[in-house]
């Protein structure tokens, strides 16, 4: 039997968990610290992606976008038939799906696939007596309201924390006070939407998730992947009546430290209402009949950001962050346009260029990047000493590792291949359908290719030479790229 009832996911833009709920004395959130107070916040969550298109790809999918393809920002890549993304599932359980705001995903999807989706998208718009699934999101953290002129201040530049990686300067305090004014803009939308269940009588009906896209709009968060780019606040609230669908761990007021992914939405969402997740979805539920052991690791991935090309996988156990950096010769900052419009971006890098920012404030621009970074989120939350290279780490550096090339190879990462050919080679079928096809996609070899090109070894010259006379086109691609990466 199905279990029907109401839910109300209520998402924001660009911001991590600045919020009063997890501790962040400077955030004025009355409204989800409300939320958080008589339900769940979740410590670990990951985004999957540092930017939105595809990050919302891997909640709408239950797929990592390195496996479907739909990595790359706005890429809109074709799925097989037989994946359906969410709301197909609970439209066909009878709910009444909204989406009230942009969709944004990378991934093309079937006529129908919600109700309703545009701004005047409502649950009140349903059937009488009929269960919805209604998805509101604030655009009032976004990244572009951050450098928005005028302003009208609230939170006292004065008061906020700078993060050592970024300069010191007003603009930089600018941007992050006003920051947290949008973060407080967002939380009263999140309001908003609580009063209407409460106006409506509803509020004992309705389970409510609150979670943000990704990390904070500001440079070094939004585009990297690594904590400070892909750690996003999760708030569930489970009323008396679903109870018994809650999390394991669900207490009023209560914290939990279970890794939790963005792909985990659509199987939760999935067990809530009786379904058992397809095996095709990569994520674990976290609630519901069919919620699973916690994951040992949360995974992260950068591919193109707008204009720029790049490729950096990540993993995190909760404490300890690794990055691999498959393209060492540019930097994490190389010019975006969207990023250069606020202030913060342009004025750190005039400091750069200036010789004006230290070592931390540098390594944002200096090409090359270490092949891979590890940070310790207990020791160095900012993510800034890079531990990689330390004998103490060794055997944690080994196990990230290993655990971010064994997920590469359980979810068929297609983002080893040049844009263009994730497309060419998957012409009249699908790339997630290509990854899974060893002969067009040799997954193994490739990755291999890459990982000798990128760990910038003067002893892989040789077999560098001979990899380019290798027959796979992407394998030769890596071959060069390897020559490039070492000038």
């Amino acid at each position: 039997t199905l279990s029907l009832h109401d839910a109300l996911p209520i998402s924001s833009e660009d911001h991590g968990p600045h919020l009063g709920c997890y501790g962040d004395t400077l955030a004025r959130t009355p409204h989800v610290d409300g939320l958080a107070a008589r339900g769940l916040l979740f410590r670990r969550v990951w985004s999957c992606v540092p930017v939105c298109a595809p990050a919302r790809t891997a909640i709408i999918s239950g797929l990592y976008p390195s496996s479907s393809g739909g990595l790359h920002m706005r890429s809109m890549v074709p799925l097989p038939a037989e994946i359906k993304l969410y709301p197909q599932f609970l439209r066909e359980a009878g709910y009444y799906c909204t989406n009230n705001s942009k969709e944004d995903y990378n991934c093309r999807q079937a006529a129908g696939l919600w109700d309703e989706s545009s701004g005047k998208a409502h649950w009140r718009h349903r059937s009488a007596g009929q269960p919805f699934f209604a998805v509101f999101n604030s655009i009032r953290s976004h990244e572009s309201q951050i450098r928005s002129r005028p302003h009208q201040p609230i939170t006292d530049p004065a008061q906020v924390r700078v993060p050592p990686y970024h300069p010191d300067t007003p603009e930089v305090r600018q941007d992050w006070a006003q920051y947290y004014d949008k973060v407080s803009e967002a939380d009263a939308d999140a309001g908003a939407r609580l009063r209407e269940l409460e106006q409506a009588g509803l509020a004992p009906e309705t389970i409510v998730f609150y979670y943000a896209d990704h990390g904070s709009g500001m440079p070094r968060c939004k585009r990297y992947p690594g904590n400070s780019g892909l750690h996003v606040p999760l708030v569930v609230y489970f009323p008396e009546k679903w109870r018994h669908l809650a999390p394991t761990e669900y207490g009023p007021g209560g914290q939990s430290n279970r890794l939790v992914s963005f792909v985990d939405f659509a199987p939760t969402l999935l067990s809530l209402i009786g379904v058992e997740p397809p095996a095709w979805m990569q994520g674990h539920a976290f609630a519901g009949p069919y919620q699973t052991e916690p994951p040992a690791y949360l995974y992260g991935a950068r591919g193109r950001m707008d204009e720029r090309d790049d490729l950096i996988r990540s993993v995190t156990d909760g404490r300890y962050v690794y990055l691999r950096n498959y393209l060492p010769h540019i930097s994490q900052a190389q010019h975006n346009d969207y990023q250069f419009q606020t202030p913060t971006t342009r004025v750190w890098r005039d400091w750069f260029d200036r010789g004006l920012a230290n070592e931390v404030q540098a390594a944002f621009w200096r090409v090359p990047r270490a092949p891979e970074e590890l940070y310790d989120l207990e020791a160095d939350p900012d993510e800034i000493h890079n531990l990689a290279g330390s004998a103490a780490h060794r055997d944690v550096l080994e196990r990230l590792r290993q655990a971010q090339r064994d997920h590469a190879a359980a979810v068929r990462d297609v983002c080893f291949l040049p844009e263009g050919e994730i497309h060419s080679r998957s012409e009249g079928s699908t790339p997630y359908a290509l990854a899974r096809d060893d002969a067009r996609y040799p997954l193994a070899r490739i990755v291999a290719a890459a990982e000798l090109a990128s760990h910038l070894d003067p002893a892989a010259l040789p077999a560098l030479r001979q990899l380019l006379a290798d027959p796979d086109s992407a394998v030769r691609y890596w071959a060069a790229l390897g020559f490039l990466m070492r000038g």
